[in-house]
């Protein structure tokens, strides 16, 4: 009980962060110990320290690498050519299949986030705050030219994540839904609910 096994291509940093993602999303940050984080991965505890300081670092890296990968996304899609709707879609689409394809490491960073040590929780926050502010920014322009219908902006955005989220309950309920099934239903509902008619 003292090695960590990797996947091909993977570290030990990675399989520390996957096992713990897991453990978070089924117990909660605040009840999952290190000694939980290693006896998952097989190794005792004291061996986990050389690896990762704290179960706070595995949670800072988790939610800045998921921020990261969402931010880097929407500023790809801000400075592609198209409709402001197209946009919206294009978020939609992603947001969709990192619900899907990273559900644990999605779960953590928007549930377990408010566990965050300072400096880092006011940092995240600030990145939510901003993300949503971004996303309403893409909104606006939209109504502006016509292309969606006069709706609040800010509304429109939490509704939009609000619905995505409710993947969640398909994930745990552990149904199998098609998530091509999954995608295009939401994509339906919610930008034809945005289409200036």
């Amino acid at each position: 009980m003292s090695k960590i096994i990797t996947r091909k291509n993977g570290s030990k940093k990675d399989v520390i962060t996957r096992k713990a993602s897991a453990l978070f999303r089924k117990k909660g940050f605040s009840a999952t110990s290190m000694r939980d984080i290693a006896e998952s991965i097989g190794i005792e505890a004291p061996s986990l320290y050389n690896h990762i300081q704290s179960k706070n670092e595995i949670l800072i890296d988790l939610c800045f690498n998921m921020a990261r990968l969402f931010t880097d996304f929407l500023k790809e899609v801000e400075y592609t050519p198209g409709s402001n709707l197209s946009k919206i879609e294009s978020i939609i689409r992603f947001h969709i299949s990192m619900m899907i394809d990273e559900f644990e490491s999605v779960y953590i960073s928007n549930h377990e986030w408010k566990h965050l040590p300072e400096p880092h929780l006011g940092e995240f926050k600030n990145q939510r705050r901003n993300y949503r502010l971004r996303l309403a920014a893409i909104l606006q322009k939209g109504i502006d030219k016509k292309e969606i219908r006069r709706v609040n902006a800010t509304i429109s955005v939490h509704t939009i994540l609000s619905a995505i989220n409710g993947i969640e309950d398909w994930q745990k309920s552990g149904r199998k839904v098609d998530a091509k099934l999954i995608e295009e239903n939401i994509i339906q509902i919610l930008i034809e609910g945005l289409k200036n008619k």
